[in-house]
């Protein structure tokens, strides 16, 4: 930047707003003071590309968010958090609770990347992809569709009760419990089969759990959309609290061009700006009016911000109306507004070598996730030895051990698995499931699981009393099928004659 832009810069004068006299205000300003003193925010409604991009989100997150529990996966749904059967069906996948380890990696990396995105990009999650955004934005919607723009609104919350108010208030709260209850009830269908949720709803029979999470989502989901709003953003969201300690001079956010929007003040559209020693805001407060959370973007970057960019589309049509240059509120830095880098000036400085390591982390971390689901075993064995009885004396003179068994098959098909011993320190063991002499095998559904009980045993004559160690080996070989096999390590213990 020249030092003659540095200096103009740095003379800007701070602006700041006429006293307010309550004698010239109009009915709508004293409206909108009360309201703001209050809480109450009017959010207009506005168009632009910005717009377009939130009602993409909506779309794009409600229907992966009430088509996913419909889908099919070979003849059976194709994800279900089954808490019943302890099992997470995810299309070809299955986690078990053995597989904890997965879902915590999976909830670190989710974490860690919102966390680098904001490092990015500020708060632009929260803005499109956030459920209590998206869900605001449905119920914004819906009440315009009833009451009106703002203005309307307006006028209909400072009208005496009468039919159409109650009609209007009545029809919109209508609208927002059912959509609710519909939200609600897809939230059920990801822990209970969703095709057979809908009978058990219209003959009563949902269990208490499921009625307590179909009323209590659907009530949160009408408390937070529909009546607290903005308040969950600005005051309850921790995320807004600690997002301030993850951006910097270099990340993108909404700002307001203080350089070139002060001195701010009302002209017409003949008025040459620098003719009249103003800046190119024309204090419509337009910016002010289309956000969702009430505030002033001309104050500087705040936490109640979402970066939803809502200010910036309304004050892009006003700079069209006036025939001034688009951008006078955008998304860049705060180093970039003050060297005047271009956009993709301002979008290089974000890769500095700290972000390099953070992306280069999560990359390694979600690497190894990949890596260690396509190459995880579709059969698991647990052994655990029954700590009642050591080691006893069998029939024909053998030591004899007993453990329980999980076979866990992991596989889209039914699978009969053998059982066998083997080890160097124990000679000539044996193994049988307890319940039926001299059988070794065991058949297991389709991601399904089997405990058996099964004996070990090894003649004495040729073993030594003590603690041996012993692999407890499953597998399967069936024709047409792929084999599958694996062994876990356990101890045998001989006891003495």
């Amino acid at each position: 930047m020249s030092e003659e832009k540095k200096s103009n810069h740095e003379n800007i004068p701070d602006w700041e707003p006429p006293p307010l006299d309550p004698a010239n205000l109009s009915e709508e300003e004293k409206q909108e003071i009360y309201d703001f003193v209050r809480g109450r925010i009017y959010a207009k409604s506005v168009k632009g590309h910005f717009h377009t991009w939130r009602v993409i989100f909506v779309y794009f997150t409600q229907i992966i968010f009430f088509g996913l529990p419909w889908l099919e996966w070979n003849d059976r749904q194709a994800f279900l958090l089954d808490l019943g059967s302890r099992k997470f069906y995810i299309f070809g996948l299955v986690l078990w609770p053995q597989d904890i380890f997965y879902m915590a990696l999976i909830l670190i990396i989710s974490a860690y990347g919102l966390f680098l995105f904001t490092a990015l990009m500020g708060r632009l999650f929260c803005g499109y992809a956030c459920p209590q955004t998206v869900y605001t934005e449905i119920f914004m919607w819906i009440e315009r569709q009833i009451e009106g723009d703002r203005s309307a609104r307006m006028r209909l919350d400072q009208s005496p009760w009468n039919f159409n108010k109650i009609f209007r208030k009545g029809l919109k709260h209508a609208c927002y419990i059912i959509f609710a209850l519909a939200a609600g009830f897809t939230l059920v269908g990801y822990f209970v089969p969703i095709r057979g949720l809908g009978h058990e709803l219209l003959s009563g029979s949902f269990s208490p759990w499921e009625w307590f999470w179909f009323l209590f989502y659907a009530f949160m989901m009408w408390g937070h959309a529909g009546i607290l709003r903005e308040a969950v953003c600005k005051y309850m969201c921790p995320y807004a609290r600690f997002q301030s300690v993850m951006v910097d001079s270099d990340t993108m956010v909404v700002t307001y061009d203080r350089p070139r929007g002060e001195p701010r003040g009302g002209r017409s559209r003949k008025v040459n700006p620098a003719e009249a020693g103003l800046g190119d805001c024309i204090d419509c407060k337009i910016c002010v009016n289309v956000c969702p959370t009430g505030i002033d973007i001309r104050k500087g970057l705040q936490y109640m911000c979402i970066g939803c960019g809502a200010c910036i589309d309304g004050c892009n049509e006003v700079m069209d109306k006036m025939g001034y240059k688009r951008g006078l509120i955008r998304y860049t830095s705060e180093n970039a507004m003050i060297k005047g880098l271009s956009r993709k000036q301002a979008i290089k400085d974000l890769f500095k070598i700290r972000t390099c390591v953070y992306l280069a982390l999560l990359l390694i971390l979600v690497t190894g996730l990949i890596v260690s689901l396509a190459t995880r075993s579709t059969l698991r064995l647990d052994v655990y030895k029954d700590r009642g009885v050591l080691g006893r004396l069998g029939p024909n003179e053998t030591a004899e051990n007993v453990y329980r068994i999980q076979i866990i098959n992991m596989t889209e098909e039914p699978r009969t698995f053998t059982l066998s011993t083997q080890s160097d320190d124990v000679k000539d063991s044996t193994i049988q499931l307890s319940q039926k002499e001299g059988g070794r095998s065991v058949q297991v559904d389709s991601f399904g699981s089997v405990w058996v009980p099964v004996t070990v045993r090894a003649p004495l004559s040729d073993n030594k009393q003590g603690n041996h160690n012993i692999y407890i080996k499953a597998e399967s070989d069936e024709a047409g099928k792929t084999p599958l096999s694996t062994e876990v390590e356990t101890v045998f213990f001989v006891p003495d004659l």
